[in-house]
């Protein structure tokens, strides 16, 4: 695929506020998480793909096999239950935190865009995040 190992960079957003608020989040994490537009990388290895998200501060790296349910570290002291299906050049990953709820993450790639659509099991709008290689 013509997108693997290339590094695609924030572009624009739609609804990416609303999503935020409907998730309850705190003022503070709200804040965060409308800050947080890390550039991405996606890489293969054989059945085995990683999700890179860099940021001027630290890196993030999700291991993973198309449809296998892993434990993922959020930040310290965050954890979800995440599977990630792989159809094509569309990526669906779905963290349930529990009681929490869950939050859907579609990944869809050309060669030179990403498309992020994203849900949360609290709300019943979808956000957007575009990217560009």
């Amino acid at each position: 695929m013509a997108y693997f190992g290339k590094e695609f960079t924030f572009d624009r957003e739609e609804n990416f506020e609303e999503f935020i608020n409907a998730i309850g989040a705190s003022t503070e994490s709200a804040k965060s998480f409308l800050q947080y537009k890390p550039n991405q990388i996606i890489e293969k290895n054989g059945d085995t793909y990683k999700l890179i998200f860099k940021t001027p501060v630290v890196d993030h790296e999700v291991v993973f096999k198309s449809g296998e349910p892993f434990k993922e570290v959020i930040r310290e002291g965050l954890e979800c239950q995440c599977t990630i299906n792989v159809d094509g050049d569309t990526y669906t990953q779905v963290q349930d935190f529990g009681p929490l709820g869950s939050l859907t993450f579609k990944r869809e790639y050309t060669a030179n865009t990403l498309k992020v659509s994203v849900t949360s099991s609290k709300w019943d709008g979808v956000a957007y995040r575009y990217y560009k290689a």
